[in-house]
């Protein structure tokens, strides 16, 4: 068969993407020439270059336009930007070309997608500092003016995803750990959800590689399990569906391999045990509702949903617990439909969802369906959507210019998943709050202010402490005191990002004021002691009291926190006082005389340690990231780990195990059972005689007949601990047991 030319192949994409521009909405011949023209200009100035993975670069903004038209969903103009999002970064085609020819709108996203340079940046250098940061605020800027901006960063994301395998390693999971930390959650909450689940799969094929193909090759195990569903499932509905006479669509789908994998993590369960494996989906066509007022539309189309879960639930017993109604009180991003899981004849639990062909059209594209309306009706006035009304609230925190870029982040990504509840003030206005706010929360959400001297509220009439949890329908009225002042005490009483910025603000300001009056008592010091005062003793003394700051350092002498004492301490000026060494006995645990870990050469001579947030155990797949002049090694999916590789790439060490070492690794599993009597002397028999292991402490509670524990124990690898688990799984009475 005669091998196609590469320009060939570019041309034949080409004319894929123009079909499936059509295919989305009529084009006009103005939309077809700007398409063409947007495809000429990128062909040229990308023609000498070529990918890792050695194809022409111009084969990767044709795939990202395709996803943005075919798999988004999104019209001409977002065909036009996704073939020209890399020229002006990467070639010499400036902005104000793209301008002269396209428009201002097609620059404008152009730029929101396009990296900050980072010589032209002016920030503070520091730990704090980050580059993608920066790059991430730019991005969300943008995203708030147009958000098409981001439409492209997930498509062209995606697309890197699919693309990944010729990539270094640290490479990969910094990419992989970016997409983690920003652009799932996302496409979480524009209602991408195709795309948010491939990413997430993407993600994990590169983090947890050895447990998604385990995963994977289990779900390919239920093909035949499919095939009696439809027999004994499948067929029965559609009969039922018919003789009532419904107009439908049937899909169905099995769980992806990163939801089973969640699953398992979070309900503490095994493969087998995932009852919502299949699914099943129901899209009914309403025709009567076409041409009625948007509200009775939505009711009969309600009422339609409803007497389809009726036949259903009728001949096949649901499960209670399981039944979402997103109909009646859709999600945030728009999402609409009515979730419930029935028993079948098989034994299997199947979730079964009930919509519309309109709201199909919003689950699968999101707030895309949307855009895509309005793009096609320039002159109509269309309402603002709820993702539009969300991206206008966040603009005002992300134009700050006195805000850390990883704190703007962290407060963006706050807002992506966090469930929402309604509090009232004494006026009987509503303020909107995430779910898990405190009194000091809302009264930072009404003003600085009210947040700078609240010392509690009345909730309902009753008084209450700054650190109280809010729940929905309360009402609250702040009390404050002008002696009151935000502490460091109470970053633990905020849970919001926005409050937690004010009070670092204050306390930041706070800190500056008195600078002047610590570095005067410090250099009053040092002269009465006919000590010079030079940056190495600066230094000297942040890393004696572990203080990453000069103005910390002074503040703290400015209060007396570090005295004259503590100052002779560090100069050696004063003999200090003997110290009690305790040794605790290790139990014949061996520990190992040498770091586990092996790293590249570029870092042979720093010391390597296990990070404590994730205690990673030999066979977890480890990074390194250096901190403080250390390596610690995290496990490749820990969420501190895919934070600071979001953050800070250049930190990255490519990390592996030590191997021919026996070293025991202390890490810990939490587990839920049924309390009886015995249940703590055969988990202990389990773990002691059984498996042959250490333990440091066990605890176990029991409350209302349900024990719960927390058990510290050496491991000498990831085998040793799986097989803990499952062992422990199979003790009657244990529901969850977890890995900490």
């Amino acid at each position: 068969m005669e091998e196609i030319s590469e320009e060939k192949q570019v041309e034949q994409k080409y004319d894929e993407l123009i079909e499936a521009c059509r295919s989305n909405q009529p084009l006009s011949p103005e939309d077809e020439s700007n398409i063409f023209r947007a495809f000429n200009i990128a062909r040229n100035a990308h023609a000498d270059t070529r990918r890792k993975s050695g194809e022409l670069y111009i084969f990767h903004p044709l795939a990202v336009a395709l996803i943005a038209v075919k798999e988004v969903g999104l019209g001409p103009i977002a065909a036009i930007c996704a073939l020209l999002h890399d020229v002006v970064e990467d070639t010499d085609v400036s902005l104000d070309n793209l301008r002269a020819i396209f428009g201002n709108r097609v620059a404008r996203i152009v730029d929101g997608v396009t990296k900050i340079d980072k010589a032209t940046m002016i920030a503070e250098q520091n730990d704090n500092f980050s580059s993608q940061a920066e790059n991430y605020r730019k991005i969300l800027l943008a995203m708030c003016d147009d958000a098409y901006v981001i439409f492209l960063k997930l498509c062209d994301r995606l697309h890197n995803m699919r693309t990944l395998g010729s990539m270094k390693d640290t490479k990969k999971l910094a990419i992989s750990s970016e997409t983690q930390y920003l652009y799932i959650p996302l496409a979480h909450r524009l209602g991408l959800y195709s795309i948010k689940t491939e990413l997430d799969d993407l993600v994990m094929q590169y983090t947890n590689p050895e447990k998604y193909a385990e995963i994977s090759g289990k779900i390919a195990d239920t093909a035949g399990t499919e095939i009696k569903l439809k027999e004994c499932f499948t067929k029965p509905i559609k009969n039922m569906l018919d003789a009532g006479g419904f107009r439908y669509t049937i899909k169905t789908r099995v769980k992806s391999v990163y939801s089973c994998w969640k699953k398992m993590q979070n309900k503490g369960v095994s493969f087998d045990e995932i009852f919502d494996l299949y699914a099943m989906r129901i899209i009914l066509d309403v025709p009567q509702a076409e041409g009625m007022p948007t509200e009775e539309a939505k009711r009969l189309e309600a009422e339609e949903c409803f007497k389809v879960y009726t036949l259903i639930t009728g001949q096949f017993a649901p499960e209670p617990s399981r039944l979402r109604d997103w109909i009646r009180n859709p999600k945030n991003n728009g999402y609409e439909s009515l979730h419930t899981t029935v028993m079948t004849p098989i034994g299997r639990w199947v979730e079964v969802q009930i919509r519309t062909t309109r709201m199909d059209r919003i689950a699968e594209k999101g707030i895309a369906a949307h855009f895509l309306y309005k793009e096609a009706h320039p002159n109509e006035v269309v309402k603002q959507s709820p993702v539009e009304e969300w991206l206008g609230q966040i603009r005002t925190s992300l134009e700050d210019p006195n805000k850390n870029a990883l704190d703007l982040v962290e407060e963006f990504k706050e807002s992506l998943y966090t469930k929402e509840i309604y509090i009232f003030t004494p006026k009987g206005e509503t303020i909107k709050m995430p779910s898990r706010s405190t009194v000091l929360d809302f009264a930072y959400a009404i003003h600085s202010q009210l947040g700078d001297h609240c010392i509690g509220a009345k909730v309902n009439a009753r008084v209450v402490p700054i650190g109280y949890r809010l729940h929905s329908g309360e009402q609250v009225q702040i009390l404050t005191s002008q002696k009151t002042y935000p502490s460091e005490q109470w970053l633990d009483e905020a849970q919001t990002q926005r409050a937690r910025e004010h009070i670092k603000d204050y306390i930041r300001t706070r800190k500056k004021d008195r600078r002047e009056e610590g570095e005067e008592k410090l250099k009053q010091f040092l002269d009465n002691e006919h000590i010079e005062l030079t940056t190495e003793r600066i230094a000297r003394l942040k890393r004696y009291f572990s203080i990453d700051s000069d103005i910390d350092l002074y503040y703290k002498i400015a209060t007396g926190e570090i005295g004259s004492e503590d100052l002779k301490q560090c100069f050696h000026l004063a003999k200090s006082s003997p110290e009690l060494l305790f040794l605790r006995p290790l139990d014949d645990i061996s520990t190992p005389t040498t770091s586990p870990f092996l790293t590249d050469i570029a870092h042979e001579g720093f010391e390597t340690q296990p990070a404590t947030c994730c205690k990673p155990v030999q066979g977890d797949r480890v990074i390194g990231i250096v901190t403080d002049g250390k390596i610690m090694v995290h496990r490749t999916n820990c969420p501190n780990a895919i934070h600071e590789m979001a953050a800070h790439e250049d930190r990255i060490v490519r990390t592996r195990w030590r191997t021919g070492e026996k070293i025991a690794f202390l890490t810990g599993v939490t587990i839920t059972a049924i309390d009886r009597k015995g249940l703590l002397q055969e988990i202990t028999r389990v773990i002691s005689d059984d498996m042959n292991l250490n333990m440091r402490a066990i605890t176990l509670e029991a409350s209302e007949g349900l024990g719960q524990g927390l058990i510290m124990l050496y491991v000498h690898n990831l085998s040793d601990l799986d097989r803990l688990i499952e062992r422990l799984r199979a003790i009657d009475g244990v529901e969850k047991v977890q890995r900490v």
